[in-house]
């Protein structure tokens, strides 16, 4: 690839931003970057629009690139006729409702299949699906520091990195919320728990509990002009589907810990837990990894947002070198061999039963950890999915 070829990327502070950066500069790609949003968060979309222009004016870019849809980019872009490539890596992503989705200068990748059935109609030509990623060469570097102290500091039976998601859950802030909706809502968190690979709350969702839910809620989402109404898919998504989160990492921390050891990284508040060891939040880049490589037993939660595909924690942990152990998502299978790669639980009684196995089997467990260890680094890096991007962009 030409090594003149220029692409700026829009940083807000995603931990995937650096090792995208680095997977477009290993293609031969000049890579420019504004930096503002990620210590400025309080941006406008006019604020956005300026930094991008100020690019756009005196550079001849290949195209613009962003982690997440920022609806603004894609207006801009298509002012300057220039290609905008955007992967999401969070669900829900409600920007998408924007009308400048449908640009015919946008090239965005959706990494929840769910996500990429409900949008693609809006642009068929310009929304792709793309799973998420791992960062192994990063993640090898850091995992071949791990000294003493951090083998008796991150070292346990089980572990969980992570929110409870009581911080980030818009329920607690309802005003006046009517006992029948929370009733209602209550409801279809308790459905939702119990099913695995499959998110009912969507559909169950009634006009009339958006509108009652968007009352309440001096912060609900709004655009001006949305492609479509986006109250059932925010109500669903964004709250109901926040609060299934927080119930469940609850639910299934206390149960695990009934059991075995149970440690929790997290900045969340932590009062409903019982008998988990609780640790403060870890750095990302330099802490994380090396709990995911020297955890017995690593856990993830997907959030029920996230409809059918595979979190990046997943692929964290098995860049990692850990051992993982999560809950059966639909596009799963499509990637990794369950009990060969990964374990995956669609139950707390199969978690629980699992745990304990792989706990007694080390020989196993660690088989299984490498498996998955040389899959991620075979099939599934940033590498792989930036080539695939550039691969739709110039075919």
């Amino acid at each position: 690839m030409n090594t003149k070829m220029k692409i700026l990327v829009y940083r807000y502070g995603s931990i995937c931003e650096p090792d995208v950066i680095q997977a477009f500069q290993s293609l031969g790609l000049t890579v420019l970057e504004e930096k503002t949003e990620i210590t400025n968060k309080r941006l406008s979309s006019a604020d956005r629009l300026l930094l991008a222009e100020a690019y756009l004016k005196t550079e001849q870019l290949l195209f613009v690139f962003s982690i997440n849809f920022y609806p603004v980019l894609a207006e801009i872009c298509h002012i300057y006729q220039t290609r905008y490539l955007c992967w999401t890596v969070d669900s829900p992503v409600p920007e998408l409702f924007a009308k400048s989705l449908c640009h015919h200068t946008n090239h965005i990748f959706l990494f929840d299949r769910a996500q990429y059935q409900y949008f693609a109609p809006y642009n068929p030509e310009g929304i792709r699906y793309l799973p998420l990623a791992s960062c192994t060469q990063r993640f090898d570097r850091v995992i071949s520091t791990v000294t003493g102290a951090d083998r008796r500091a991150y070292s346990g039976d089980i572990s969980f990195v992570g929110s409870l998601y009581s911080e980030k859950n818009p329920v607690h802030q309802l005003n006046g919320l009517p006992d029948y909706a929370r009733g209602y809502m209550d409801a279809l968190v308790e459905s939702s728990l119990r099913i695995y690979g499959y998110n009912p709350i969507e559909n169950a969702v009634t006009e009339e509990l958006a509108r009652t839910v968007k009352a309440c809620s001096p912060d609900f989402f709004e655009l001006a002009d949305p492609v479509t109404s986006p109250d059932r898919y925010v109500t669903a998504h964004s709250y109901i589907g926040m609060q299934a989160a927080e119930t469940e990492r609850i639910r299934t921390l206390n149960t695990l810990s009934r059991h075995f050891n149970v440690d929790l990284f997290t900045r969340s508040n932590v009062k409903s837990l019982q008998n988990v060891h609780v640790h403060g939040g870890v750095e990302s880049l330099t802490e994380m990894p090396k709990i995911f490589h020297l955890s017995r037993i690593n856990l993830n939660m997907t959030i029920k947002p996230i409809q059918t595909g595979l979190p990046l924690r997943i692929f964290d942990i098995m860049g990692c070198g850990g051992f993982l152990m999560t809950n059966y998502q639909a596009e799963l299978p499509e990637y990794f061999e369950i009990g060969v790669d990964l374990e995956a639980y669609s139950s707390l009684e199969e978690l629980v039963d699992k745990c304990a196995y792989y706990l007694s089997h080390e020989e196993e467990r660690k088989q299984i950890a490498f498996n998955g260890y040389r899959k991620v680094c075979g099939q599934h890096t940033y590498a792989h999915r930036v080539k695939a991007m550039l691969e739709a962009l110039l075919p």
